[in-house]
């Protein structure tokens, strides 16, 4: 048993998290690619997505939800758009097929637009943003679930809190990624606060009851941010996602058709299901690449010079945070609490895996 946060080299976890997937039965490739994301998230301070995710992975996996040999499929296509039916599989694996294919598409019409139905989980979209933005592209992802979020008005869960990824590729600077959801937080800050046995803030979600949830276990729907703009916005996504390939996720709940109570807790919700957009935009298209990146660049400097308010030392682009972490924990590892590693330990047990190198 671990009593205090240990800080382990990446390395270590990501070779660890891979140990996991392969015992789970991804192949090696698919495996990796999930591994990636987890550290990925670890290695940027959004905790949240990363190895504390693995026991529910776990647990997915071994009730048949997340599939480890999905039978993927372009179903439609055409030169800008495509539909991939991804019969549950691990959404990194999909997400990032889905990213590269929008890219292709981009670069020979300008425009990629892929949409993905029937995938799981995916972490952070911030990822999946900077994939793109990596091409010299502008990106965009955003995703669909079952609704964990009550909409503006409401004090049960009526919409998802839809992840969202943007992105604009810069030069002298890091690219602008924007990762935020349409809830106020993420559900996985809920579980790092249940982790690390912290109480909720007045504002992040209601419990069954719709009064303010202050411990993580009774946190039965979250919070729009923004009110009615998060909460529409979330509307509008599923519209725009899940109705388009036929594959509703919030109607058949809110219905009764699925097995899920209208004040759906977010412990006890419906069996896990996600649809996404995934895009690229070609800049090029438009204007010199080279000219719209000093642009960027030019215009990040502009309002980082800007006189900061009270109570702020300097004004942060999106991502910037993450980044510095990275370069902080790149090097210097990544702190895990001691009630994941021992979850994480059980799972190695459970699994007849080798644990992280150099934990006991």
């Amino acid at each position: 048993m671990t009593n205090q946060t240990l800080v382990l080299p990446w390395q270590a976890l990501h070779e660890f998290s891979t140990r996991v997937f392969v015992a789970l039965g991804l192949p090696e490739d698919h495996a990796r690619q999930e591994a990636d994301t987890l550290i990925w998230a670890n290695l940027r301070g959004v905790d949240s997505h990363g190895v504390v995710r693995i026991p529910w992975y776990v647990q997915n996996t071994q009730n048949g939800i997340m599939n480890t040999s999905p039978n993927i499929q372009v179903t439609v296509e055409t030169p800008a758009v495509a539909l991939i039916e991804a019969d549950q599989a691990y959404g990194p694996v999909v997400t990032n097929m889905a990213a590269d294919m929008a890219v292709e598409k981009a670069k020979e019409v300008g425009i990629g637009w892929i949409l993905i139905r029937n995938h799981t989980h995916q972490g952070t979209m911030g990822q999946y943003a900077q994939r793109i933005a990596n091409h010299d592209m502008v990106g965009l992802i955003f995703v669909c679930s079952r609704p964990n979020t009550a909409p503006y008005g409401a004090r049960a869960a009526g919409v998802s809190n839809n992840p969202i990824g943007l992105s604009a590729p810069a030069s002298r600077h890091p690219h602008l990624v924007l990762d935020m959801a349409t809830s106020l937080v993420a559900m996985g800050k809920v579980l790092v606060a249940r982790e690390r046995g912290e109480s909720l803030p007045i504002g992040w979600g209601l419990d069954e009851d719709g009064n303010p949830a202050v411990d993580p276990k009774d946190l039965a729907t979250l919070l729009p941010a923004g009110g009615p703009k998060g909460s529409g916005m979330s509307l509008l996504f599923e519209c725009m996602g899940s109705l388009m390939v036929s594959n509703p996720l919030v109607l058949p709940v809110l219905s009764g058709e699925l097995e899920a109570a209208k004040t759906v807790h977010v412990g006890r919700m419906a069996r896990h299901n996600q649809n996404s957009v995934v895009a690229a935009i070609d800049v090029s298209r438009f204007a010199d690449i080279n000219e719209y990146k000093e642009q960027i660049d030019s215009l990040i400097d502009h309002i980082k010079a800007l006189p900061t308010a009270e109570g702020f030392e300097e004004i942060l682009m999106p991502g910037e945070k993450e980044e510095r972490t990275y370069a902080e924990r790149i090097e210097k590892g990544v702190p895990v609490p001691p009630k994941t590693l021992d979850t994480l330990r059980q799972i190695a047990a459970d699994l007849n895996i080798e644990f992280i190198e150099g934990v006991a």
